[in-house]
C-alpha cells in the first residue's frame, strides 16, 4: 500500500549504489556552485539581503530534495518571485514577507495533503505564458537601477511610480557601473559560444564565471562601483538565528492575499519544473508530494531568515544534465552552499552589484517565451486576448490580478466555445410524415423530434427555448434524442424541468431516448424520468416514436378504433 506521504527519496534508497553517488556528488557540487550567484542576485533584486537568498536556497533546497515528489527537483529562490517579493518588502517590510511566506507554506502543505496537485494543470497555457513573460519584463525593469548605477534611494514597486522614478533619475547614470554591467551582460549572453573555444570555461556555470570575472575586474581595476559589502556589509560567516517571524494579528489579514499569490506561483512553477524534468529522465513525479515538500520548504525558510522558494527549472535542468538522478544530488547542493557560507562568506563582500544585475537580466531574458508573441497571429482571437491581457496586467498592475483575470477570461471563452458546440437540431420524420395519425389536417406534424449534441450546461441551456418557439409548430408530443449529449449539469436539468412544465401546460408530452450514462444518471437521481413517466424514456428514436404512436389521442372525426 502506497503511503499518502512518501518522498521520492524513499523510493530511490533501496537501489542506490556507489556509482550513482559519484554522479550525484558531481552534480550536487555543480548545482550548488551555480545556485550561489543566483540566490544572491534574486535576493537583492527582490529587495532582500543576499544572506536571505543564500539561506533560502540552503533550507528550501534541502527540504525540497529530502521530502519532494521528484527525483531531481532543485528548490530555492527563483526569478519568478522577484516582483511579488519586492512588492511585499517595499510596502510591508521584510518581517511581513517572512510571515507571508510561512502562511504560503501552510497553504501549499494543505494543497498537497488535499491531493490538489493535479488541479494546477487546469491553468491554461495562455495564462502561464502571459504571466511568465510579464514577470520577465518586471524583473528586467527592476534591474535598471543597479545596472546603470542610478542614484535612487527607493524604487517604487508600482509600475507607473517606477517608470516615473527611473525617468527622473536618468541623469544619474554611473559610467563605471554601466560599463561593468554591460561587459558582464555581453559575456554571459555569449558564454556558450565562448565556452566552446575556451576549455576552462566549460567546467564553470555561466553565472559563476561572470561572478568571478566581474568581481576580479572590479577589484583589480579598483572600479568605484557598489558591492555587497558596501550595501549589505557582507555576508555573516555563521549560522542564522532560528526564530518565528514576528507578525502581528493586525498585519495577518493583509498577508493572506500575497501568501495566496506566493503559494499559487510556487505550486505552478514547482510542478512545471518537475514535469519538464520528467521528460528529461523518463520518470513521473508525484505532484501532491511535491506540493507537500514546497509547503514544508516555505514554512521552514522564514524560520532561518529566508523567504519564498519553489522548484527552479534552470537549476533542475543543470542537475539532470550533470548526472543527478536522485534527491541525494539536491541534498548535496544544499550542503555545498552551506560549506561556502561557513568558509568563503567574506569573499562575497567584493562582489559588485552590477555583475549580479547582469545575471538577473539574462535570467529574465531567458525565462520569457518571446517567440509566442510572433506566433500569436496563428492562434484564435480568444488565445491572443487571454495571453496579452495576462501579460499586460502582470507588467502594469499585479501578478495576482493578472492570473485571476486570465483564468476568468479563459473560463468565459471556454464557456462560450462549449456553448457554440452544443446544438439542438430538429430531426426530419420522413416516414411518419405520410402516416395520417402523425399529422394534422393542415399538414403539420403532431410529433416533433429534436436531437441534442454536446453538453447541456449553464452556458447553453438557453438553447432549449428553441423548442418552445411558436414557429416550430404546436406538436402534441416532443421527443428529445440524446445519444449525442455527453454531459448534463444541474442547470441543464433545471432547463429540462422547465421545458417539461411548459410543454405540459400546452397539453404536450415529453419523451426522451438514447440517454448516455452521465445525463441518464442525473435524470434518474433527480426524479425527472419518474415525472415524465417510466415508459417515456426509451433506448432509441424508433422506440420513442412507437411510444408516441400509442400516446397520440385520435383526431376529431377519426374512428375510435383507429
Amino acid at each position: 500500500m502506497r503511503l499518502a506521504f512518501r518522498p521520492k527519496l524513499i523510493d530511490c534508497l533501496p537501489t542506490y549504489n556507489r556509482a550513482q553517488f559519484g554522479k550525484d556528488l558531481a552534480s550536487g557540487i555543480t548545482v550548488g556552485v551555480l545556485a550561489l550567484p543566483l540566490a544572491m542576485a534574486f535576493a537583492i533584486a527582490s529587495g532582500c539581503s543576499p544572506t536571505a537568498g543564500i539561506w533560502t536556497a540552503i533550507v528550501a533546497g534541502f527540504i525540497t530534495s529530502a521530502f519532494g515528489g521528484s527525483r531531481v527537483q532543485i528548490g530555492g529562490p527563483t526569478g519568478a518571485f522577484i516582483p511579488i517579493v519586492y512588492g511585499i518588502v517595499a510596502t510591508q517590510g521584510f518581517g511581513n514577507l517572512m510571515g507571508a511566506t510561512l502562511l504560503a507554506g501552510v497553504f501549499l502543505l494543505a494543497m498537497g495533503l488535499a491531493r490538489m496537485g493535479q488541479l494546477i494543470r487546469f491553468i491554461p497555457v495562455t495564462v502561464v505564458i502571459g504571466f511568465t513573460n510579464g514577470i520577465a519584463v518586471v524583473i528586467f525593469m527592476a534591474q535598471i537601477k543597479d545596472f546603470f548605477g542610478l542614484r535612487i534611494d527607493h524604487l517604487p514597486a508600482e509600475f507607473f511610480g517606477r517608470i516615473k522614478t527611473l525617468a527622473a533619475h536618468a541623469g544619474t547614470v554611473d559610467l563605471p557601473t554601466l560599463g561593468l554591467a554591460l561587459a558582464c551582460l555581453v559575456f554571459l549572453l555569449s558564454y556558450n559560444r565562448l565556452a566552446q573555444r575556451i576549455a576552462p570555461l566549460r567546467r564553470l556555470p555561466g553565472p559563476l564565471a561572470v561572478l568571478i570575472i566581474g568581481t576580479l575586474a572590479a577589484w583589480l581595476f579598483e572600479l568605484p562601483v557598489e558591492t555587497i559589502g558596501s550595501r549589505f556589509n557582507g555576508i555573516p560567516q555563521e549560522l542564522p538565528a532560528f526564530g518565528i517571524p514576528d507578525v502581528s494579528i493586525h498585519h495577518l489579514g493583509k498577508l493572506i492575499s500575497p501568501a495566496i499569490t506566493i503559494a499559487l506561483l510556487g505550486a505552478i512553477e514547482s510542478l512545471l519544473s518537475a514535469r519538464v524534468a520528467d521528460g528529461q529522465i523518463d520518470d513521473r513525479h508525484d505532484p501532491n508530494q511535491e506540493l507537500v515538500a514546497q509547503g514544508l520548504a516555505n514554512i521552514a525558510a522564514p524560520l532561518f531568515g529566508g523567504f519564498a522558494a519553489t522548484g527552479a527549472i534552470a537549476r533542475t535542468t543543470t542537475n539532470v544534465k550533470t548526472g543527478g538522478r536522485t534527491p541525494i544530488a539536491g541534498i548535496i547542493h544544499a550542503a555545498v552552499l552551506l560549506a561556502i557560507v561557513l568558509v568563503a562568506a567574506p569573499l562575497a563582500s567584493y562582489v559588485p552589484l552590477a555583475a549580479l544585475s547582469a545575471i538577473v537580466m539574462v535570467v529574465a531574458i531567458n525565462m520569457g517565451e518571446w517567440h509566442e508573441f510572433k506566433e500569436l497571429r496563428r492562434y484564435s482571437y480568444n488565445y491572443r486576448v487571454i495571453l496579452l491581457a495576462t501579460f499586460f496586467v502582470t507588467v502594469v498592475f499585479d501578478l495576482t490580478i493578472a492570473v485571476e483575470l486570465g483564468m476568468v477570461l479563459a473560463s468565459l471563452f471556454f464557456i462560450y466555445r462549449m456553448s457554440e458546440l452544443t446544438r439542438i437540431e430538429r430531426l426530419p420524420l420522413d416516414d411518419e410524415a405520410s402516416d395520417p395519425r402523425f399529422i394534422y389536417p393542415d399538414g403539420t406534424m403532431r410529433v416533433a423530434a429534436w436531437q441534442l449534441y454536446g453538453s447541456l450546461f449553464f452556458g447553453a441551456v438557453n438553447k432549449l427555448e428553441e423548442l418552445l418557439d411558436p414557429r416550430a409548430g404546436h406538436p402534441e408530443i416532443v421527443v428529445l434524442e440524446m445519444s449525442r449529449l455527453i454531459q448534463l449539469d444541474t442547470t441543464g436539468l433545471e432547463g429540462l424541468e422547465n421545458l417539461r412544465d411548459k410543454l405540459a401546460k400546452r397539453g404536450c408530452a415529453l419523451l426522451v431516448c438514447g440517454l448516455n450514462q452521465q445525463p441518464g444518471s442525473l435524470l434518474q437521481r433527480s426524479g425527472f424520468l419518474d415525472r415524465i413517466g417510466a415508459n417515456n424514456n426509451t433506448a432509441d428514436l424508433d422506440q420513442a416514436l412507437a411510444r408516441a404512436y400509442i400516446l397520440l389521442p385520435p383526431l376529431m372525426g377519426e374512428a375510435e378504433d383507429y
